[in-house]
């Protein structure tokens, strides 16, 4: 979500049929009705390399993200705490800053700030695979933050600007697809790098993507500015203020980020746990894919099953399988005791563990189709008529007060229930060292709790936002 994919700040929502979400944390529109005669997948080239950037981009930053906090512990020597602290600033800080790098892009040009932007990708990366220490780390993450910040409204754009309103659905739909495509390989590939090389290798991988990205822009990319629709950064900071000042999408925003704060631990908690717990030859990035996974196989049919409920309906649906989600991940203790350390399933040997998670993020991604493609329908009704295409560049504040939160939230709870093996004492017998995981699972019951409370608090929030809008009515038909 995972991830987690901002559409650009003037795409609108008129209606929930219009979007499904493909995973990541996007939006994939799909064909309007009335439109498929009309419609055409031939599209510009522009449109094309575009994409394919996207999909360099994705590979690049999920198959680093994924790796982010064991980076940060293991190779550059933050503690389980000061890793979740940067991660979360990291993360939540490139879901607030692309709708104001997107005004200074609509200024300088699409093409000088994708130059730009994956200029410092390459670098960045780059130099977090040569480099240790802990203040140019720090340094290098803020150089990555603003490149790829930088990305987001510009390929969102040029989808935008190089297609028309018959064939822009289906644009959008290959768009999404590419962005999960990308996000799906790179988790793929890195474990390779990771167990073969070295975990700092594959901060060289992420930079050789997007130079290969960056040399696409240089040789082929050249779109056409068009007409700018950007807003101001004066009309963006105003929708911003708007809505944290907005009693009511504020509340939605907080009670959405309880979800997103669990969805985060893909990044946050999972890799260090199952690395800690089953050893180092267990895959975390294979593990993080079910997500994505899950999402593209039952989206459409739940988004299609869910069409007639109330938005708020079908988000709850989801809200109360994410406790589930989490409970399933804490359940490896039981099923070892149950079926032992090695579990044959569909040709494969599952460590109890592995199979828990598997089943815990199969279930997160389940959740988030009944969540994420009618949030966007939902947030828009609840914005001021006729600022809904501004109030929307801010629709995934959500992802920034989450991944703060989780981030933050998942360094203490590692190190209380999963500690870093290098900050024990040395010369612990294998009975010792197996003690300080004893516990291990214990971490996911706090994410079951917050899972619980977003849930309950969304519950609160429809009764409380009914019984307003009811007495709003009544007192409109008394006069």
């Amino acid at each position: 979500m995972t991830t987690h994919e901002n559409t650009d700040s003037n795409i609108s929502v008129e209606k929930s049929d219009d979007f499904a979400i493909v995973s990541e944390g996007g939006a994939m529109p799909t064909e309007p009705e009335g439109q498929s005669e009309k419609s055409s997948w031939r599209f510009s080239k522009t449109f094309w390399f575009a994409n394919a950037m996207e999909l360099c981009e994705r590979a690049a930053y999920y198959g680093f993200f994924i790796g982010i906090t064991l980076y940060l512990s293991s190779i550059v020597g933050f503690s389980d705490i000061e890793a979740g602290i940067i991660a979360g600033l990291f993360s939540g800080t490139l879901y607030l800053l692309p709708p104001f790098l997107g005004v200074l892009a609509d200024r300088i040009g699409f093409r000088k700030s994708m130059i730009i932007a994956f200029s410092l990708l390459t670098i960045g990366y780059a130099l977090l695979g040569y480099n240790e220490s802990k203040i140019l780390v720090i340094c290098f993450l803020i150089i990555l933050v603003f490149g790829a910040a930088f990305i987001k409204p510009l390929i969102t754009g040029t989808v935008a600007k190089t297609t028309n309103a018959t064939n822009r659905a289906r644009a959008f739909s290959l768009f999404y697809w590419t962005v999960n495509i990308g996000a799906f390989s790179g988790k793929v590939i890195v474990p390779y790098i990771r167990q073969g090389m070295g975990l700092e290798y594959v901060n060289f991988f992420s930079s050789a993507v997007a130079a290969i990205a960056l040399l696409i822009t240089i040789f082929f990319y050249f779109p056409d500015q068009g007409e700018s629709e950007q807003k101001s950064a004066k009309e963006l900071a105003r929708s911003l203020i708007g809505i944290l000042t907005n009693a009511r999408l504020l509340a939605l925003t907080l009670i959405i980020a309880g979800f997103w704060t669990v969805q985060q631990q893909l990044y946050a908690s999972m890799p260090k746990f199952v690395i800690r717990t089953v050893g180092q030859a267990a895959k975390p990035e294979w593990i993080a894919n079910v997500n994505p996974f899950v999402v593209v196989l039952c989206v459409v049919f739940i988004t299609q099953a869910m069409r007639k409920r109330k938005a708020i309906n079908s988000m709850l649906v989801g809200m109360f399988i994410m406790p589930l989600s989490a409970f399933a991940m804490s359940l490896g203790p039981w099923l070892e005791n149950l079926a032992g350390n090695a579990i044959p399933l569909a040709g494969i040997i599952f460590h109890p563990f592995t199979l828990m998670l598997v089943v815990g993020i199969g279930l997160q991604g389940l959740a988030e189709c009944f969540i994420s493609p009618r949030f966007l329908e939902f947030f828009s009704i609840q914005a001021p008529k006729g600022e809904e295409g501004l109030y929307l560049g801010f629709s995934h504040l959500h992802s920034f007060f989450s991944a703060i939160l989780g981030f933050f939230i998942s360094g203490f709870l590692l190190e209380k229930y999963c500690p870093d093996p290098a900050t024990l004492p040395q010369g612990l017998s294998p009975e010792e060292f197996a003690k300080y995981y004893e516990h291990a699972n214990y971490l996911w019951y706090y994410f079951v709790g917050i899972a619980l409370l977003a849930a309950f608090a969304l519950i609160i929030f429809k009764l409380v936002t009914e019984h307003v809008d009811k007495k709003k009515e009544q007192a409109l038909d008394t006069k």
